[in-house]
């Protein structure tokens, strides 16, 4: 593992750095990007640079410095050997005061590189009763403040499964903590809206436009209990690439099921033409 803050790149990750009146500790006031690492270069770093720069302008903590985050990524991986890993993106308002005001600092921006063990092609879900709040303030944005879906994977990882998928406020699927979730009914590919408040994932993006020509593939919202008639489902994500989901609560499923062994192909097929699509 190998850490960047504000321009410097630090002898070790677990070296004090940050300030303790930061307020991306003190209140989650923060935004974050997660990339993968495939044969040393970062995948997909634009988008996901684009997205960050949108949810730190939603958060209202201002423009990061996306160029200097650039270099904080290049630094972390040069001499690295990673066939597979993770980068974290930070960008917070700084430090501030013990309270929800901001101060006036600059912000601060973290880069931390590590390798990572490669997800499962297959795994199981569960589905949660607390909701995502579609129309709330963070809506559609992916900050730091994540105590909720902390609670809800370690609820998740209690049950034997990798990943919570939770409604919004009226009872339509949304996402996972931190997936897409995505469910075949018949020959369709269905994929929550973004009205529906889920994150709008890079991963989901490209499916969605890679498969567009090949697949069946809709935007459309449906209450979460349309889990319990879909022929297939599936997470699609950051490290996860397009995953097949086995089992949802109790219920088996087949994995891959037909369409998802199809997306699954288009994605290695498209993701291997470029790291920056």
């Amino acid at each position: 593992m190998r850490a960047w803050l504000n321009g410097k790149l630090l002898e070790s990750p677990q070296d004090p750095a940050l300030s303790i009146l930061d307020h991306g500790l003190v209140v989650g006031d923060g935004v974050f990007e997660t990339v993968k690492i495939e044969d040393g270069r970062p995948f997909a770093l634009t988008r996901h640079l684009d997205r960050l720069a949108r949810s730190a302008r939603g958060l209202g903590i201002g423009e990061p410095d996306l160029g200097a985050v650039r270099e904080g990524v290049a630094a972390t991986i040069e001499g690295q050997e990673l066939e597979f890993g993770r980068l974290r993106i930070t960008v917070t308002s700084g430090p501030g005061p013990l309270g929800s005001p901001r101060g006036s600092g600059p912000m601060s921006h973290v880069v931390v590189t590590e390798p990572a063990e490669r997800p499962p092609s297959v795994t199981s879900v569960v589905t949660v009763d607390w909701p995502r709040n579609e129309r709330g303030a963070l809506a559609g944005l992916k900050t730091t403040s994540y105590a909720e879906n902390a609670l809800m994977i370690e609820h998740a990882h209690d049950l034997g499964a990798s990943e919570s998928l939770m409604p919004n406020t009226v009872g339509d699927l949304c996402e996972g903590t931190g997936s897409n979730v995505m469910y075949v009914v018949g020959e369709t590919l269905v994929t929550p809206t973004l009205a529906s408040g889920c994150l709008a994932g890079v991963t989901r993006a490209l499916v969605l436009q890679w498969g567009a020509g090949e697949l069946d593939v809709i935007e459309r919202d449906a209450p979460i209990e349309v889990l319990e008639e879909a022929d297939e489902v599936l997470l699609v994500g950051t490290t996860r690439d397009v995953q097949a989901v086995s089992r949802v609560d109790k219920r088996e499923l087949p994995a891959p099921g037909p369409v998802t062994r199809k997306a699954q192909e288009i994605w290695a097929r498209e993701a291997a033409k470029s790291v920056d699509p």
